[in-house]
């Protein structure tokens, strides 16, 4: 059925957000670019971004309401519906899920009263499973209006939700303190945080991102093996405490982790003279 028109913001809402989009509209040579921060800035007024939002992009825009709406239901960082104070996201990804991600989303469920995308009564907590986080290192990892919380339990999670809806202070392992989610949409919409000590607040990369990282630039490890030598690999070219390569295949040490590279292993379901056997569950 065809909708009515949306309804307006309030005359001091909408000179409040009048002011707030010249703002934004400044940092941009071309305006359809500041639609994302604008998009921001809405939600930051209603904590979602509701028809009237999306009319008032396109307005200020000079858009359509299609080419809004398109924009607004493509990313998942625009909330179509009234959210909660914080959005909890459990990233249930292959990493994270494996690592307990999947267990800490049920029991929030279940603790919560809620599914996926749904909000509990008070309006405190909006739950949500998210595909990556972009953290592996630290999985099983939440997310608290796009805040890190690493290294999570289905039992320090609870926790977490349980402080956040009591009101008491929840410390993120890395970035800013938490913020409601209204305040952090205006954030994002790159208005400062002007919240003492905010700003300063941060995180390095965990422990595992910087072995990537050394071993990308070629550094030195502790640890002198991270894969077993390739075979035919030249002799200067092999760590120090590598074993002379013979072409033949080699039993690991516990430091090596073998790789797809690595082949042929008398293990090899493709090498005809060592077949795999009869087929076995999977996992095993």
């Amino acid at each position: 059925m065809p909708q009515l028109p949306a309804t307006p913001y309030p005359a001091e809402v909408r000179a409040r957000l009048d002011a707030d989009a010249k703002e934004v509209l400044a940092r941009y040579p071309g305006s359809r670019s500041a639609l994302l921060p604008l998009l921001h800035l809405v939600q930051s007024e209603e904590g979602y971004v509701s028809r009237t939002g999306m009319a008032f992009c396109a307005e200020t825009l000079d858009l359509t309401t299609a080419e809004v709406t398109a924009v607004a239901t493509f990313y998942s960082m625009y909330r179509r519906r009234p959210s909660g104070d914080y959005q909890v996201g459990v990233c249930t990804n292959t990493l994270c899920a494996v690592m307990g991600g999947d267990a800490i989303f049920d029991t929030l469920k279940e603790h919560l009263g809620v599914g996926n995308n749904e909000t509990t009564e008070d309006g405190k907590v909006t739950l949500e499973h998210i595909e990556c986080n972009a953290a592996c290192d630290f999985a099983p990892v939440v997310m608290v209006n796009w805040e890190f919380f690493d290294n999570q339990t289905p039992q320090s999670a609870t926790q977490l939700v349980d402080d956040l809806i009591a009101g008491r202070t929840v410390e993120p392992t890395r970035g800013a303190p938490i913020c409601s989610y209204k305040e952090t949409a205006r954030i994002l919409a790159g208005f400062p945080d002007e919240r003492p000590g905010a700003v300063e607040a941060t995180g390095g990369a965990g422990p595992a991102s910087l072995v990537g990282l050394k071993l990308a630039k070629g550094e030195a490890l502790p640890q002198a093996r991270v894969v077993s030598p390739r075979v035919g690999q030249p002799q200067d070219a092999q760590p120090q405490d590598a074993q002379p390569q013979d072409g033949q295949p080699h039993d690991p040490s516990p430091s090596e982790h073998l790789s797809s590279h690595d082949a042929p292993q008398q293990t090899s379901a493709s090498d005809p003279e060592h077949p795999a056997g009869p087929a076995a569950e999977e996992g095993e």
